[in-house]
């Protein structure tokens, strides 16, 4: 028996004889048809425009200041969320870029 199979043989070994047969592609004959297909441009198709629906809305409103016991504003932002916690954070956030003491006075919904 001998242990020199080549490439092919494994193949067919393992997996047995394809189904069909591989298409041999001959590169040297070039096939020159001067047939062109067009295809008809698709239609586009437009988008349904949503009816704009409800986006929940909380006020927080805070009060900041860059003196400790010193003069304080109060700032209102509205964030586009349910959760009281994250409009918080992200109001208070956005404050400490501006105000070093920041404290939430409220939180109501819209």
């Amino acid at each position: 028996m001998t242990t020199d199979l080549t490439e092919e043989e494994m193949r067919r070994a393992l997996f047995g004889e394809p189904e069909a047969p591989a298409l041999v592609i001959n590169t040297r004959v070039q096939d020159t048809s001067s047939e062109t297909v067009i295809a008809e441009p698709t239609k586009a198709v437009k988008k349904k425009k949503l009816s704009k629906t409800f986006t929940p809305r909380l006020r927080v409103t805070l009060r900041v200041g860059n003196e400790f016991e010193g003069e304080m504003h109060e700032i209102v932002h509205e964030a586009d969320t349910l959760s009281s916690l994250v409009a918080e954070q992200e109001a208070a956030k956005l404050a400490k870029k501006k105000f070093r003491f920041v404290e939430v006075i409220s939180v109501s919904s819209m």
